[in-house]
């Protein structure tokens, strides 16, 4: 890894795979094409792009039993865990609604009221990603959703993978679909003969998902157009190089494009991590695609203070930081900008992803300036209420008309008016 001086001009940003021309067009050809013909075009696609040819796009209660039996009960108790500290997580986000009292009996108010449907895209493939399944279902279905639909692309002989199957026969989720890509996009925003539309889709995927859920934005919710993974990490000389190495390849070999940072104001110990870095690159099973991100988007930078590390870090924004110095809480409290942030040496990135309950979708890209984790949020709709009484209504129309007036807005004050209008009989 590259070892640099810290200035104060350093990024982390990199344009969004939002694809090329002939992917855009591919993508809107699909999304039409799905619109007009439904399951046609969707088998259609499936065969073409997946190698499958399918007669059910979904998955049968059989397919979901033999997962469950063929599945190794260790991993089922550690997935059947993780999902609980999920849960756990985040039943202490829900919101409720409320009414605040006025006056005369009048009141205004907030009703929170959950989705209807959401989708979640699932990769898949020759992968599988049941964590995916978790840090998705799991906020929807706290937030309340009653209909949550899994799809994900199948392998050449139809068939998902058991853990994702799994993952969903333990959150009782069973509406899945073996679809993927644009065409699964496109069933979820449109809906099909098979498929009923959705709300809010929701999930990671290639550039043609990615460039899918752009277009049917405004058709639908969607969650974020999610770049690379990125991994900041603050150290001082009491981390342990070996320890720091691995948390910075655990990002690097997502993706060629991930963006592993270390800031630390050691020389020595920057020194010691590139050696380390290099070692265990050697022996890594995604060596090459992990080695792309070191050399293409990692750095190590020395600064000359704490203080400098604490505003490059706000800077950066990044997706996930890890802190390990001599006082990791005493840092952490002066990060303002982080999708989620790693305290203390047992604090490993990884524990995020799949179990500590904390969500996973996390903004990229600097984002987490202004953005926030997926979470129950991202699952209820909120609805001002408004109810003023008669005596409430009289203490205030002259002032909303004279508002309404200041903003030309003649047929505003009217409206507001109209109520003490002469209507031909005793409104007393």
């Amino acid at each position: 890894m590259k070892i640099v001086s810290l200035t104060k001009n350093i990024s982390l940003r990199r344009p969004l795979e939002m694809g090329n021309k002939e992917q855009l067009k591919t993508v809107k050809s699909v999304l039409a094409d799905v619109q007009n013909r439904g399951d046609e075009a969707i088998a259609e696609y499936s065969e073409k792009w997946d190698g499958v040819k399918l007669e059910k796009f979904r998955v049968s209660q059989d397919e979901i039993k033999n997962a469950k039996e063929h599945f190794d009960a260790v991993l089922l108790n550690d997935l059947t865990e993780a999902a609980a500290n999920i849960r756990l997580f985040h039943e202490q986000q829900k919101r409720s609604s409320y009414e605040v009292d006025v006056n005369h009996g009048s009141f205004i108010g907030q009703r929170i009221n959950p989705l209807d449907a959401v989708g979640l895209y699932v990769p898949g493939g020759s992968a599988a990603y049941p964590s995916s399944v978790l840090m998705n279902v799991i906020p929807a279905q706290v937030a309340g959703v009653k209909r949550i639909v899994i799809v994900s692309p199948p392998n050449n002989e139809g068939f998902l993978p058991d853990a994702v199957l799994v993952a969903a026969s333990i959150l009782g989720v069973d509406e899945i679909y073996k679809i993927g890509g644009a065409q699964a996009i496109a069933a979820l925003a449109y809906g099909t003969e098979t498929i009923k539309p959705v709300d809010k889709i929701t999930g990671p995927g290639n550039v043609y998902v990615a460039l899918a859920k752009r277009e049917v934005f405004g058709e639908v919710a969607i969650d974020m157009i999610a770049g690379p993974s990125e991994i900041a990490i603050i150290a001082d000389e009491t981390a342990y190089a070996d320890e720091v190495a691995a948390d910075l390849l655990s990002q690097a070999e997502h993706d060629p494009m991930a963006c592993p940072i270390l800031l630390t104001t050691s020389e020595f110990f920057a020194s010691e991590v590139a050696q380390e870095v290099e070692r265990q690159l050697r022996t890594l099973p995604r060596e090459d695609i992990a080695r792309a991100s070191i050399e293409n988007f990692g750095c190590i930078y020395i600064a000359e203070s704490m203080s400098q590390i604490v505003e490059a870090v706000n800077q950066l924004a990044p997706e996930h930081l890890e802190i390990m110095t001599t006082e990791p809480h005493d840092v952490a409290v002066r990060i303002r900008h982080a999708g989620a942030i790693f305290i203390g040496r047992y604090s490993s990135e990884p524990i995020g992803d799949y179990f500590a309950g904390t969500n996973h979708v996390l903004p990229t890209n600097s984002t987490a300036r202004f953005s926030s984790p997926l979470s129950v949020d991202d699952f209820i709709k909120k609805t001002s209420i408004i109810y003023y009484t008669k005596e409430t209504w009289q203490q205030h129309v002259d002032k909303i008309a004279r508002l309404a007036r200041m903003e030309g807005l003649e047929a505003h004050a009217r409206a507001v008016e109209s109520r003490r209008w002469n209507k031909g009989v005793d409104q007393s």
